[in-house]
């Protein structure tokens, strides 16, 4: 069994945790669709992480390990999120030309987001190796949360959303965002507070044609009837 020291992050920690965080995304395919200059993205990527960890910090919760290899960015939504204007000042503050290409990231995000009460989790970055741990980080969280009877949603990116580290956890594939223009699709998980039955509370599925339609500055769904 895997054995992992569970903390909860501090100030002291940022440094080490956006480093963490910039290169798993670097890595994987949404770093690729934010930042198509792969000599530029380490670098954009790398204060996008930065900002990402300090707003988990002072919003929300961040979890990791004695050793700092595991970082999970949790928040909590009582209600369903609505753009801050401080978030996105610090984005383009931080990314200058780079901002609008994360903004629309976070906006196909925010416009399927689950219209109820559940812990979010913003970001899971593991060190490559590292999946078990993770694991038992995130349950460490999960068992607090399950004590609440709060539902969790994540988004991950992919093909087999039912064999990474979440899915392990409880969580389920939901319908799927795809970043326009040309980038991956993103699954939406879902795992239910416990006694609420394989899909309880869970919102009406949306079902997303060519992902969500930017139009005159919103992102638009395009929901179908029918049970997630």
């Amino acid at each position: 069994m895997t054995r992992a020291v569970v903390c909860r992050a501090s100030g002291a920690d940022l440094d080490a945790l956006s480093v963490l965080v910039a290169q798993a995304l670097s890595a994987g395919p949404v770093g690729a669709w934010l930042v198509s200059d792969a000599t530029e993205r380490p670098l954009v990527v790398r204060r996008y992480a930065r900002l990402l960890v300090s707003w988990g910090l002072e919003h929300g919760r961040v979890d990791t390990t004695g050793d700092r290899s595991v970082v999970a960015v949790w928040h909590r939504r009582v209600v369903a999120p609505v753009p801050s204007a401080g978030w996105m000042y610090d984005l383009h503050r931080v990314l200058g030309s780079h901002a609008s290409r994360f903004a629309l990231w976070h906006a196909y995000l925010d416009a399927v987001v689950p219209q109820v009460p559940h812990a979010y989790l913003a970001h899971l970055a593991t060190r490559p190796g590292d999946e078990d741990v993770a694991r038992v980080l995130l349950a460490a969280g999960l068992r607090g949360l399950d004590a609440e009877g709060l539902p969790s949603y994540a988004e991950v990116p992919g093909g087999r959303p039912r064999e990474g580290v979440l899915a392990g956890l409880g969580f389920e594939p939901r319908s799927p965002i795809l970043l326009e223009p040309g980038g991956p699709a993103l699954w939406r998980l879902w795992r239910p507070a416990p006694d609420t039955g394989r899909c309880g509370g869970l919102p009406p599925r949306v079902r997303l044609r060519r992902g969500v339609t930017p139009l005159r500055g919103r992102l638009i769904p395009h929901p179908s009837p029918g049970s997630p």
